[in-house]
């Protein structure tokens, strides 16, 4: 991710950040370091927000193998670091449902035989679900510009499958 993301700023000569804070220990930290100053040539200070035993921000690694930094957990910048931490993490579990969800859906009617990308798109499209493109009719799936045997085909295999009931 640091590769992808970096690597696109100095392309676009876009304005790097001040500062980059990790969610992780110190491998993650290493990891960072090594391709943002040996890979790339970056020389943008990197901070690991390491954790404690139930799983909450409770330090601040600059440096493997260094003191870790404790942040007082009723400090403003404490506050502000979990809160940043939050945030990541909702993002990612967002993201990573919408890629698996929109997969899930992919790859179920791409197993029906005669539904290429386009029908699956537009049936998505039209649809927006599987469960409504189960519901629909042979006569509704046709007036998207599906023949009549695909329609019927897209109509009974979502009928036997139990995730689209």
């Amino acid at each position: 991710m640091i590769r992808r993301r970096y690597t696109r700023l100095l392309k676009e000569h876009a304005p790097l950040p001040d500062l980059i804070l990790m969610d992780g220990g110190p491998i993650q930290l290493e990891a960072a370091k090594d391709i943002l100053e040996n890979e790339l040539g970056l020389n943008v200070p990197v901070a690991a927000m390491v954790k404690n035993d139930k799983h909450r921000t409770a330090d601040l690694l600059s440096e493997v193998g260094d003191t870790p930094l404790h942040l007082d957990p009723k400090s403003q910048g404490f506050y502000l670091l979990q809160r940043i931490q939050d945030e990541v993490h909702r993002f990612a579990i967002t993201f990573h449902r919408k890629v698996h969800a929109k997969n899930s859906l992919s790859s179920r009617l791409d197993d029906i035989a005669g539904v290429g990308p386009k029908t699956r798109n537009k049936l998505l499209r039209e649809f927006g679900s599987m469960k409504k493109i189960a519901a629909a009719s042979t006569e509704e799936l046709q007036k998207l510009g599906i023949s009549k045997p695909v329609a019927d085909t897209i109509h009974l295999t979502l009928a036997k499958m139990p995730e689209t009931n």
